[in-house]
């Protein structure tokens, strides 16, 4: 396959203020600062080793080509090793250099935060109206329960709780509505609608309240008291009393 892509002219990459940019960033500007520092420790170490070795350097005119050799082997690794040694102190200062300013640059600004934090979870808005939907969604599906539970027991009016039982079908009495204060009432409206049993029972509707979710089966702690309960509930719709 051809292309002519690489053909074209683009002036972006002649453009001299883009170059100028690009020389005087603050990473160029560092790089030289590091090169400046490296060349200057370099004549320095080297400049003091010579200035102290001057006097010898001096009565070398009159040594034999062995002792010259062996002195300049000897300042030579003397350099070399001082050079190392700064060197490497000047590359630990670089590499924790570069590890800071990696991390900087991988960190975004609070804006940036605040727009992924959207991205991945949404607008607050639309989730908040959404929670509220499926909230509304849920306390209607819960009223419509109410219509086909056994029994409602109640605080009488600050807590009701709804529960529902079949003997084949589940392991325990189910909680399918509960609620206080306006809910509480609005649940005892609809249980009279639909002639569901009222029992007033302040420490088992508080308990069921508070230790229930809607839709979970109740404790067994409750067991034995609510068995009670629906057995009576039971026997009077048996006898046509309900």
């Amino acid at each position: 396959m051809w292309s002519f892509e690489a053909l074209k002219v683009d002036l972006g990459k002649v453009n001299p203020l883009q170059g100028m940019k690009n020389l005087f960033s603050k990473r160029s500007i560092v790089e030289l600062l590091k090169g400046v520092i490296k060349i200057v420790l370099l004549i320095y170490v080297a400049r003091n080793l010579i200035m102290s070795q001057m006097p010898v350097i001096f009565g070398l005119s009159g040594q034999d080509t062995g002792t010259i050799v062996a002195f300049l082997g000897e300042a030579s690794f003397a350099l070399t090793l001082k050079i190392g040694i700064i060197f490497l102190f000047l590359a630990a200062l670089d590499f924790a250099y570069q590890k800071w300013d990696y991390r900087k640059s991988m960190m975004m600004s609070m804006q940036e935060v605040k727009e992924e934090h959207k991205e991945r979870e949404g607008n607050p808005l639309v989730k908040g109206r959404i929670r509220n939907l499926q909230r509304e969604m849920a306390r209607r599906r819960m009223m419509e329960d109410v219509k086909t539970a056994d029994v409602v027991v109640t605080n009488p009016t600050h807590f009701a709780v709804a529960l529902k039982y079949r003997a084949h079908e589940m392991p325990a009495p189910k909680v399918v509505a509960k609620g206080a204060g306006f809910v509480a009432l609005r649940i005892k409206e609809l249980a009279g609608e639909s002639r569901v049993p009222l029992v007033e029972n302040r420490p088992l509707a508080q308990g069921l309240y508070h230790a229930v979710n809607v839709g979970d089966f109740i404790p067994e702690k409750f067991y034995l008291i609510v068995a009670e309960l629906l057995a009576g509930i039971f026997r009077r719709r048996g006898k046509g009393l309900l």
